[in-house]
């Protein structure tokens, strides 16, 4: 039984009990922050949340948490421990206490009955492995992105979510702001007539093999612990390089960079634009600067690094019959004819902050129900970005077919699909 369930029996519980208890009971003084009265949260509605992998990124997310009222943060797990340090101090210095757990191995953290959710911000190599793992513990969680490293291990994230029931947030927050998610309704209810094409920004059309520096002196296991930092990844000497850079973790594994970095970003909201449907089943090397990728109903998406309307990083476009809207970082839209926006105020919110996407998550674990980025729509989008850099990879023209998940015809695209996991790390 979850703790969500066992919090709504507590409450059950505790009314019987008064109600039965109530002739024979001395009365005693309760605090009001016990029962949620001046602005707290009663404990029984409270979401107990640990974190694991929380470096930069991470503490940014951690704060995002620690904004709400009903979060409880109690673990830290991180395979160096000056992060862990710095995590347990905010913790203890936000409750004012010194309660913060601290620990390396995630496993130890999942195994507290305690804890209701996760916060996963480790590096890419981790981000589907560590929330596996934790759905079967019973956890919810929101995981960072790129989610996952490769289309075989999307489809065992989007079936094991399915399996267990947990709620799975992609860390894709451009979905829960506004100007976005007005963008992305303009082209899902026909207000721009029948999208002909949608617009990704990369951060790159790169295809590399991760690297392999020469040894240096591996830090103490309590300082970094660098077996589990490389967790399902190839194992490979030490080097600072590789455990502090954009390096082999970051990427998805055989093909690094470029489109999944943004992708699961920007591929995500051309999804979202497009109702999340089917990935598409067409995708083309790229050409000065832009991969054309087609959807069996004939709509493209079209990844390209130039073109773009000054409107901040992590541009989108999409195009109708009708019209089209475009939007980015910067909070503002530009469209083909006001009368797209008449009559709506769309917040202008510049950035991409989490906090509204965190809020969602946690709603989301209170009321069992599905959040904006949940499994399905987050594993479809990478699908997508992992197909793509397998194009670009490999040079040539691939056929996918999104029912059985694999390239058509193409033997060495399909190897592409997964790659060896190091033990004890298979799912």
């Amino acid at each position: 039984m979850s703790r969500t369930a066992n919090h709504l029996h507590r409450r059950r519980f505790l009314k019987t009990a008064l109600s039965a208890g109530a002739a024979v009971m001395a009365p005693q003084i309760i605090p009001s922050s016990a029962i949620g009265r001046d602005g707290a949260v009663a404990p029984s509605e409270r979401i107990v949340v640990g974190g694991i992998g929380i470096g930069n990124r991470g503490t940014y997310d951690l704060g995002c948490f620690l904004e709400q009222k009903d979060v409880q943060f109690v673990a830290v797990c991180d395979v160096k421990q000056a992060r862990r340090d710095a995590v347990k101090k905010i913790a203890d210095q936000k409750y004012g206490n010194s309660d913060c757990g601290q620990f390396r191995d995630f496993r130890e953290l999942l195994d507290r009955q305690d804890i209701d959710a996760v916060l996963i911000a480790t590096g890419p190599n981790w981000h589907a492995t560590a929330a596996m793992h934790a759905a079967k513990a019973g956890k919810d969680m929101y995981c960072e992105k790129p989610v996952t490293k490769n289309i075989a291990q999307s489809l065992a994230l989007r079936e094991t979510m399915r399996r267990t029931g947990r709620v799975f947030q992609a860390g894709t927050q451009r979905r829960s702001l506004p100007h976005f998610a007005f963008a992305c309704e303009l082209a899902r209810t026909g207000k721009l007539g029948k999208v002909k094409s949608i617009h990704a920004h990369p951060a790159g059309m790169i295809a590399a093999m991760s690297g392999w520096m020469p040894a240096e002196q591996e830090p103490p296991k309590d300082v970094v612990d660098w077996d589990m930092y490389l967790g399902p990844a190839a194992w490979r000497p030490f080097h600072q390089r590789h455990l502090d850079g954009f390096n082999f973790e970051k990427g998805g594994g055989m093909v690094g960079g470029g489109v999944l970095e943004w992708g699961s970003h920007c591929v995500d909201l051309c999804q979202w634009a497009i109702g999340d449907k089917m990935v598409p089943v067409e995708y083309n090397p790229p050409q000065d600067g832009r991969l054309v990728a087609r959807y069996a109903d004939g709509v493209e998406l079209v990844i390209r690094e130039t073109g773009w309307l000054p409107l901040g990083s992590c541009p989108v476009r999409f195009e109708g019959e009708t019209g089209w809207v475009e939007a980015g970082d910067s909070g503002k839209l530009v469209l083909s004819s006001p009368e797209l926006i008449a009559g709506r105020e769309v917040a202008e919110i510049g950035g991409y902050p989490a906090t509204f996407h965190v809020r969602n998550f946690l709603d989301c674990v209170k009321s069992r129900s599905q959040p904006r980025t949940n499994a399905e729509a987050a594993c479809n989008a990478h699908i997508a970005c992992h197909a793509a850099n397998i194009a670009i990879a490999l040079g040539r023209k691939l056929r996918f077919d999104p029912t059985k998940h694999e390239f058509v015809g193409d033997e060495q695209a399909n190897r592409l699909r997964s790659e060896a996991l190091r033990e004890p790390w298979r799912i």
